[in-house]
């Protein structure tokens, strides 16, 4: 039997590795012991006990409660602690997922101690250094045994930064969260609120613009236009609240809806229903390609460009009369939603396919 440590930090990361987990509940629970480790970065009080059961997610073995410093103290005390678990329990793998410190901390314990390491969700560039979450994958790549590529292209990135001369194994798993989205889809719960017809689905908490004042009332003031044809709700994050709030940011507050934070279920139940989805995030891009909705990204970059060229997404960044060209940009295209770029829902079967093989 392997058995098998997953290090764990934020809520995104543990639906993702609820895919894994329950595929190997579900067919290999005799192969492989799995032993979760929460880092606690990111504390979120709607991580109950509701939560998990809601979710169908397994609970943490380990919780470690590291949150709320910078990212040397965080990922340095991480690394402490996550490696005082690995020695008591001494597995013959450590998965990490996608870009936290989580992620690279988790990395780091099981190299320094030889325990081999699998990274879900590598190969993925922003080519933005400025963006913690760049560092940290591009360092969790280095030193990983397996690399589970979610797409063509981030098995291109590799390629490119030399990986065929590192020994590493590089495969195309497809996109846990393409399972994710599937799995939840028939579990979707409404909000508790009067959902419009035809609305934007909108979500703005990228740091690069929520901290730059004229980039942020750009934004809006592009959205208080645009929201003249589309109702847009738009589910709000603490920070960018308090930033909103704080300086007054101006927008048509009848036709924009701002709401409290939503679970992923009613994020879900709000894709499936909305017209089109604007946004700031990188997992939101993709989860509107999962339920055949056109996006415009806020942002000046991407790690999904295979979304841009097959032309389900447009980026536009934050200037104003971008947003609003690329938003009548967007009315234009007619995608192929039934295209196959993340795998159609078997990146938890060829992740534990490989781990067993290995």
């Amino acid at each position: 039997m392997i058995k098998l440590i997953t290090v764990i930090g934020a809520r995104p990361q543990f639906i993702k590795a609820a895919v894994v987990s329950r595929y190997i509940r579900d067919y290999h629970s005799s192969d492989i012991k799995e032993i979760i480790v929460h880092t606690g970065q990111h504390y979120d009080a709607n991580m109950s006990d509701i939560f998990f059961d809601q979710m169908d997610i397994p609970k943490p073995d380990y919780f470690l409660g590291i949150n709320g410093m910078g990212h040397g103290a965080m990922t340095g005390q991480m690394i402490e602690k996550i490696e005082t678990v690995l020695l008591q329990e001494k597995p013959d793998w450590v998965l990490v997922y996608g870009d936290t410190n989580s992620t690279l901390a988790g990395a780091l314990a099981a190299k320094k101690l030889h325990i081999k390491l699998a990274h879900v969700e590598a190969g993925l560039r922003s080519f933005n250094m400025e963006m913690p979450e760049e560092i940290n994958r591009i360092l969790t790549d280095r030193i990983s045994d397996i690399l589970f590529c979610p797409t063509d292209q981030a098995i291109k990135n590799l390629k490119k930064e030399g990986y065929q001369n590192i020994n590493a194994k590089i495969i195309k798993s497809g996109d846990v969260m393409q399972d994710a989205a599937l799995y939840y889809a028939t579990k979707s719960q409404s909000p508790n609120i009067e959902v419009p017809p035809n609305f934007i689905l909108c979500t703005i908490h990228r740091a690069e613009n929520t901290d730059n004042l004229n980039k942020l009332q750009s934004i809006f003031s592009a959205l208080s236009e645009i929201s003249k044809q589309h109702q847009i709700i738009l589910p709000i994050h603490p920070r960018t609240k308090t930033i909103i709030l704080k300086n007054n940011i101006k927008f048509d507050k009848s036709s924009i809806h701002i709401i409290e934070p939503v679970g992923y279920l009613e994020m879900i139940y709000l894709l499936k229903n909305c017209n089109y989805v604007m946004t700031d995030s990188g997992g939101l891009q993709k989860e509107a390609f999962f339920f055949e909705k056109k996006c415009l990204t806020l942002r000046d970059e991407t790690e999904w460009v295979e979304l841009v060229q097959n032309s389900f997404n447009i980026i536009v960044g934050s200037n104003k009369d971008k947003i609003i060209e690329g938003n009548n940009e967007l009315q234009q295209l007619t995608p192929n939603f039934k295209i196959d770029l993340y795998g159609l829902g078997m990146a938890g079967k060829n992740i534990i396919k490989e781990l067993l093989q290995y």
